[in-house]
């Protein structure tokens, strides 16, 4: 019997992480039009006035640099992020574009993150579904645009909640 309730806890738990997707009010359905217009446009206001508020005094960095893509995957060869590993400058954004096999999202590591760029992280996640984390994105060609413009200098370790436990997770190093 406390097998199945175990299992039963468990199973709960994978679901709620699961349907973490929730949109909050004026939060966008499909891609973040926002973030996505122009690399240059200021993206990370857009999502904090709409839900993605950050905690602390920090607000929204538009993407000052180039634009990396970070392509989000689950297949037959497993479920990863490509490139699992990336080196921005202070400025640049990460596009997160959702290919095959989701939910997917992209949750960052309070615990693992510089305390000094965690704030101004989070104030540039648009639409953040809670702080530090993406809402999820369900179909091909869904995309959100993360500034790391006023992002202190460091390693930023990040998975994909739904599929963490199969090894989905990456790092953004900025210089």
């Amino acid at each position: 019997m406390r097998f199945f309730a175990v299992a039963f806890a468990a199973s709960a738990l994978v679901l709620g992480a699961c349907g973490g997707g929730e949109k909050t009010e004026g939060a966008a359905t499909t891609t973040d039009s926002a973030a996505t217009a122009t690399p240059g446009a200021d993206a990370g206001m857009a999502g904090a006035a709409a839900g993605g508020a950050a905690a602390g005094s920090a607000t929204a960095a538009a993407v000052t640099g180039t634009t990396h893509e970070v392509r989000m995957i689950g297949d037959e060869k497993g479920y990863r992020f490509e490139p699992a590993n990336l080196t921005v400058k202070a400025g640049d954004g990460v596009k997160f574009l959702m290919v095959s096999g989701g939910p997917h999202n992209v949750a960052f590591d309070e615990a693992s993150i510089p305390a000094a760029g965690k704030d101004q992280l989070a104030a540039n996640i648009p639409n953040a579904a809670s702080p530090l984390s993406t809402q999820m994105y369900m179909n091909p060609n869904e995309e959100v645009v993360i500034s790391f413009a006023n992002v202190a200098a460091g390693t930023y370790n990040y998975v994909c909640t739904p599929h963490q436990a199969m090894g989905m997770k990456g790092a953004i190093t900025v210089q």
